[in-house]
């Protein structure tokens, strides 16, 4: 009896309190900060460069090699074209205590589907709200990541550029470098810089120029020239129209369609769409499955982007291959080196500012010791068994962290690993509903709109979780602009 009364008024494992870095300042990194210092753990963010937000920083230059094949280039971080709007609303976008609203500011763009540098004020915001600039180490590149031997630690090598030349330094490279020891890291370093290019049969005798849209910035280059552009997803469909507005013609190629695929896209009487490229040649023409012949003068790959960890060191243990990260348990963990090391932001075709934040909850809670994994056995078995699920859907390896529908699942599976709220029902159907409208309406979607009652409905949500004053009431008119806009302010 007296120990059953004892154990009644035990007191609770107290939570285990870690040194941990975060690899990256954008989207993913921020919130990962905030979460794992609610958590109580100690918190350093290393960011290459001298701002936050990631690949929301938008920089006019491109990369000196239009392909980004060099591997001794000089790399740009960010991907951003300059007309780059979301093409989420951001009601869906942002954080679930930090609504992504509009702001009565003139400098402020206040458009449901605003453009890109909206979006990095966002991620100002919300890093000022949270204080967590004080954690970010700005101009401090990690070069390498390392278990630190018999122990569950890593050693972490970072470099900062040198303000003067000293004829006493290390290395001649220009930089300083140092050493820390972290219990954990969370990678966050996005993986829209290293290019994926197409494989097309005669492209080293082809005469004409290629790029990649990692280094696309504005139209204007591409005046009078026909175009052929690679890839299926939002930012060829995106690009594409931007170049129509100045080149002679622009012709799509994307592997998504049927190979007699030829139609000219409606709105444009320059613009075609067809099955993928078959063969280029020394005369510069190109050859579509469809049969069509084109006289080129440059190819645009719009052929997406690599998972590249330059800096990370695990003897083998993760792997990256055919664009497959892993073995991770749930695209974050890998079962051997779990929970000292994490990825966040993996997944594609998502909803990413909610996911990173669900996947941050669950770290963090991890490494306090609130949440517990399975076993290593139990998370290989796991991973085995997804991996052998994405052979029997014929889904290729390259398709590992593609999710789609399958993110509303996995969002609330996290958020009850964390016993916290899932994903909320109305930013479901309001992805739906844009996914939807943007089919019908590929150029306009942004701007015209029917689903005013879900945006009633987040709006109510915003009131719920301390948000007030006026809200928002979007017009479903041609310009899609409410007639007032007042910041919501916390109550």
């Amino acid at each position: 009896m007296i120990t059953a009364i004892i154990n009644c008024f035990a007191m609770p494992t107290p939570l285990t309190s870690r040194h941990v870095a975060v690899i990256g300042a954008g989207a993913a990194g921020l919130v990962a900060a905030r979460e794992l210092r609610r958590e109580g753990h100690e918190v350093v963010i290393f960011e290459r460069e001298t701002q936050i937000g990631g690949t929301w920083v938008y920089d006019p230059r491109a990369e000196p090699d239009p392909m980004s094949l060099d591997k001794n280039r000089s790399i740009i971080h960010s991907s951003l074209y300059s007309s780059l709007r979301t093409n989420l609303p951001r009601e869906v976008m942002g954080f679930r205590d930090y609504p992504f609203i509009s702001i009565a500011d003139k400098t402020r763009d206040s458009r449901r589907f605003p453009g890109h540098r909206e979006v990095l004020f966002y991620l100002r915001d919300f890093a000022r709200e949270f204080e967590i600039g004080e954690m970010v180490r700005f101009e401090t590149e990690v070069v390498h990541v390392g278990l630190v031997e018999d122990s569950n630690k890593w050693k972490l090598r970072y470099r900062k550029k040198r303000s003067e030349v000293d004829a006493e330094a290390e290395t001649g490279d220009g930089f300083d470098y140092d050493d820390e020891i972290y219990d954990a890291v969370l990678v966050c370093n996005g993986h829209y810089t290293e290019p994926r290019v197409a494989d097309i049969p005669g492209i080293s005798s082809w005469p004409g120029k290629q790029m990649h849209s990692h280094n696309y910035r504005v139209p204007e280059p591409f005046q009078d020239q026909v175009v052929v552009l690679i890839g299926g997803s939002a930012s060829a469909v995106d690009i594409s129209r931007d170049i129509a507005s100045v080149a002679k013609e622009v012709h799509v190629a994307s592997r998504s369609v049927a190979n007699e695929k030829y139609e000219q896209q409606p709105g444009y009487d320059n613009i075609w769409l067809h099955s993928m490229i078959e063969s280029v040649h020394e005369d510069g023409s190109l050859v579509f499955r469809n049969g069509r012949v084109v006289q080129a003068d440059i190819i645009l790959h719009c052929t997406g982007y690599k998972y590249h960890f330059p800096f990370l060191e695990t003897n083998g243990i993760v792997t990256v291959e055919d664009n497959r990260v892993g073995p991770l348990y749930k695209h974050v963990f890998p079962p051997v080196l779990a929970p000292s090391l994490s990825f966040i932001g993996l997944a594609w075709k998502v909803v990413p500012f909610p996911m990173f934040e669900f996947q941050s909850k669950w770290i963090a809670g991890v490494l306090s010791g609130r949440i517990a994994l399975p076993l290593q056995e139990e998370m290989m078995e796991d991973i085995e068994d997804f991996y052998r699920s994405l052979e029997a859907s014929n889904f290729p390896k390259r398709y590992t962290h593609y999710m789609g529908d399958s993110q509303f699942d996995y969002n609330n599976w996290l958020a009850a690993q964390c016993g916290c709220e899932g994903f909320e029902e109305w930013k479901k159907q309001m992805y739906y509903a844009t996914s939807k409208n943007r089919q019908v309406r590929p150029d306009t979607y942004r701007d015209e709109w029917e689903d005013d009652p879900l945006i009633s409905e987040a709006n109510q949500d915003f009131i719920l979780k301390g948000f007030a004053n006026s809200l928002i009431s979007q017009d479903s008119g041609l310009n899609g602009q409410s007639e007032s806009h007042e910041k919501l302010s916390r109550i």
